[in-house]
């Protein structure tokens, strides 16, 4: 039997994945026949303009459309054109429209109560401030750009970023600099090096096993040699840090970990493999050997007592991300030649191959479950971060500290400048790794071509 004349063809439908098909367009029928919609997938499509058709005139909803959805994911189209109708969304808290063809964002994503996350990356916007914003992840600060008219339209703003032009002059007069601005800007970006696999002797090369596909499919890895974490409280800095990015490009570890170890402490090849919960074991950070369902367990139950507490409960946010292994008959883990798993994500690294205030050469290393571009934009941004801050240690002359060395589940790392006096742009040295599966095709090389471009606006990469 079908539905009642102008009932919903789908009343209890909470979320509907269209990702990965070449739609051009969606029509307002999806409002009306889906009204309890709180999660739209669009990923990987043709579409052109957003929301587009999808919303139908006001008054055919009195309610509004969608008045549930608080997710909307259309990374990866041809969206040139994102509608000020974006605000009829009441409900939307995230919103992905990441590698599309957006030129402009409209001052109406500010009119969206609600929204908290917001990933416009790998768009051509011409506001190059902007651009920026957007690469640093800041949701709040984008919209409260966007607030104020953007390009620095609102009052203060313009006060503001008047004062700070002001500012550049008076210190390049100062400085001695008559060149052109756009020289002195390029001058100080941060500089990151590549070098090729062909170029490296040994490179490190990480296999893929066919398992991973159905638990955490996807993994970007590279090598970073120049940092150096002995000054003052570089450690420290790195770890909060990282912990930012966790909470934030991340979105609390739900779509990307990220795991940093010592380089020198690696035995490769390594293997991103699966392995069965009372069968995968690994040594903690700051804690001994144990089994990975032993481990949960523990976690959960100490994730517990926080709740009961309701003290602390922001140092580790283990409740956050503890569940995403649940339902899972095998989990992934990272294992290095010598059969020792290095990293279990999205839970913690090894105390094996544990970052130190004497490490000076890291393996990166991003695993996802969503998507192999998000685990790029990770990357990206993490590797812009520590170069920022190898940058302030080396501008601060900070003297050799004890940092207090606390350990973090998924190894935030510590990351800073060169050892010795450096020529303050001296760069990091990115070394390309290969991702391959089990017949040695290659399934990702990072940094390819197209990758740090995210962060070019910040970043000069000589490749």
């Amino acid at each position: 039997a079908g539905a009642p004349e102008g009932a919903p063809a789908f009343p209890q439908l909470r979320s509907l994945n269209l990702s990965g098909n070449r739609l051009r367009e969606l029509g307002p029928g999806l409002a009306r026949a889906a009204p309890q919609l709180q999660a739209l997938l669009l990923s990987g499509n043709r579409l052109r303009v957003l929301p587009g058709g999808l919303l139908p005139p006001p008054a055919a909803l009195p309610g509004g459309p969608f008045p549930l959805l608080s997710r909307l994911e259309a990374a990866d189209n041809e969206v040139a054109e994102l509608g000020a109708d974006i605000a009829a969304l009441s409900a939307l808290k995230s919103l992905d429209v990441a590698n599309n063809q957006l030129k402009e964002l409209p001052a109406a994503l500010a009119d969206c109560p609600r929204l908290k996350e917001a990933n416009f990356r790998g768009n051509q916007l011409k506001d190059k401030r902007l651009e920026k914003m957007v690469n640093g992840c800041q949701t709040k600060a984008i919209l409260e750009y966007l607030r104020a008219g953007g390009r620095g339209k609102g009052k203060a703003e313009s006060t503001r970023e008047e004062a700070r032009k002001k500012k550049r002059e008076k210190q390049q007069k100062k400085d001695g600099g008559d060149g052109e601005q756009d020289e002195v800007e390029e001058a100080s970006k941060l500089l990151v090096k590549v070098l090729h696999i062909s170029e490296n002797p040994a490179p490190l090369v990480v296999k893929v096993s066919p398992g991973v596909k159905d638990v955490r499919p996807f993994i970007v890895c590279c090598v970073l040699k120049g940092v150096n974490l002995k000054p003052g409280n570089a450690l420290k800095r790195f770890l909060s840090a990282q912990t930012k990015l966790h909470e934030d490009i991340c979105e609390k570890r739900t779509v990307a970990t990220i795991a940093t170890h010592d380089l020198q402490l690696i035995k490769g090849p390594l293997i991103y493999d699966v392995q069965p919960p009372d069968e995968l074991r690994i040594m903690p950070l700051g804690r001994k050997e144990i089994k990975a369902k032993d481990l949960l367990r523990q976690l959960q139950l100490e994730a517990e007592e926080q709740r009961k507490q309701k003290k602390r409960q922001n140092v580790s946010g283990l409740h956050r991300y503890l569940q995403l292994l649940d339902g899972k008959d095998n989990y992934p883990c990272l294992v290095d030649a010598e059969g020792a798993v290095i990293s279990f994500p999205p839970i913690t690294n090894s105390e094996k191959t544990k970052i130190r205030k004497d490490t000076r050469d890291l393996f990166l290393e991003v695993t996802s479950g969503t998507s192999l571009q998000i685990c790029k934009d990770v990357m990206d941004t993490l590797i812009l971060k520590i170069a920022e801050l190898n940058r302030f240690t080396l501008e601060n002359k900070e003297e050799s500290g004890s940092d207090n060395e606390s350990d973090a589940l998924c190894g935030p790392v510590n990351l800073n400048p060169t050892q010795n006096i450096q020529p303050m742009n001296f760069p990091l040295v990115v070394e390309q790794v290969r991702v391959v599966d089990t017949d040695e095709n290659l399934k990702v090389l990072y940094p390819s071509k197209t990758d740090l471009t995210t962060v070019s606006s910040l970043l000069t990469v000589i490749r």
